[in-house]
């Protein structure tokens, strides 16, 4: 996906989380609900005007910070070989971000006949993939994938970290999913657990891979 492209789909996709808001702005509750917990009880609020429009404007920022930032990258020659699959990742990031947001709003209106930690695990089971397969294509750099000392000093532990991160980010978000099968706080743990799990075993193989490449093996 070209950045041009990115851009429109990205603005489009903001656009209509406004629009949204704009239009059943009277008929939300002040303050809304912005947070529910294991339990799927509600345990955080905001304000009307916060809670109908925080995420378009969050998700306005990170556009621009995702457009920004790999232009600025001192490694930025590398992010351009793979900048069309990153930029797919914009789009689906704002795509999320949209979807949480649809969920906030319905969910306000008094739409409530379904569970909120069930109805939010296939967009973050999605994103987990998307995440993976743009693992398989990133090249070194100070911005995108699994950014240690060890991965940002050699090209060889980025691509075999990244080449592992793929996989098991791929299958964090196959566990994810399988968080629709169950209620709660499971669900949680199906997302949440895999996922530091993960982090720390790539944190750990970068370094081991750093220490055989300098040791000469």
């Amino acid at each position: 996906m070209s950045t041009r492209t990115t851009l429109i789909v990205s603005i489009a996709l903001i656009a209509i989380a406004a629009l949204l808001s704009l239009a059943v702005f009277n008929r939300l509750p002040d303050p809304m609900a912005s947070h529910w917990g294991f339990n799927d009880q509600v345990n955080g609020t905001v304000s009307r005007f916060w809670g109908a429009f925080l995420m378009p404007i969050i998700s306005l920022a990170m556009l621009g910070l995702f457009i920004l930032l790999p232009g600025i990258d001192p490694l930025k020659a590398n992010i351009a070989k793979f900048r069309e699959v990153f930029n797919a990742f914009i789009a689906v990031i704002i795509a999320f971000l949209l979807y949480i947001h649809v969920l906030t709003i319905v969910w306000n209106l008094g739409f409530q006949g379904f569970r909120m930690s069930t109805a939010v695990i296939p967009g973050i089971g999605l994103l987990f993939v998307f995440a993976g397969l743009l693992m398989r294509r990133a090249k070194r750099n100070f911005f995108i994938g699994i950014r240690t000392p060890w991965t940002l000093s050699s090209d060889r532990v980025w691509d075999e970290t990244h080449r592992l991160g793929a996989i098991l980010f791929i299958a964090c978000g196959i566990l994810a999913l399988a968080g629709l099968l169950f209620p709660g706080s499971t669900a949680y743990l199906l997302v949440i657990v895999p996922v530091l799990i993960v982090s720390l075993v790539l944190v750990v193989y970068s370094y081991i891979l750093w220490t055989r490449e300098q040791s000469g093996k």
